[in-house]
């Protein structure tokens, strides 16, 4: 059986001014970095034998990584579009959008949808190609949603919906 896997769906495009200035500021950073485990890699590759030289093969797989990464963001920053205001309708939920969602057992939940390269769990910030954010978008406050996770069939009531300032 081969290694082909079918390509991943294309992610969407859309991302907050904050999170292009971190891409951008990440992918400077990499430069930098990439300059100095070259130098590293280098001087590893200047001690002698490379087969079994730890230095220079762990260097190689650090660089490798670290041009992975800018080739992605060197490919991945020309085709965001920075989204930098609220929609024309902040009644319904869109891109940007802090949400607070009430389940079945009363518990609150707290969201903002943002682009899939900006997404943190830890922070509630959700990917607006995630379930949970295809289901509320364009809905509006006392909507019902339903959502599916591998758990089963979740249903939220929307409670509020705000954007940033």
């Amino acid at each position: 059986m081969g290694r082909w896997r079918p390509p991943q769906p294309k992610k969407s495009p859309y991302i907050t001014a904050a999170g292009y200035t971190v891409l951008e500021q990440e992918l400077k950073g990499l430069w930098t970095r990439r300059a100095d485990v070259t130098r590293a890699l280098s001087a590893a590759a200047a001690e002698g034998d490379r087969s079994e030289n730890a230095e220079y093969i762990y260097r190689k797989r650090e660089l490798a990584g670290i041009d992975r990464r800018i080739r992605y963001l060197q490919k991945r920053l020309p085709d965001l579009t920075v989204v930098s205001g609220p929609p024309t309708d902040p009644q319904r939920i869109f891109f940007g959008a802090y949400i607070t969602l009430e389940d079945e057992a009363g518990a609150e939940h707290h969201y903002r949808i943002v682009g899939p390269d900006e997404f943190d769990p830890q922070q509630g910030w959700i990917s607006m190609d995630s379930p949970m954010a295809r289901a509320v978008m364009k809905k509006g406050v006392d909507d019902e949603v339903q959502v599916e996770t591998p758990q089963g069939t979740r249903h939220y009531f929307i409670v509020a919906i705000r954007y940033a300032t």
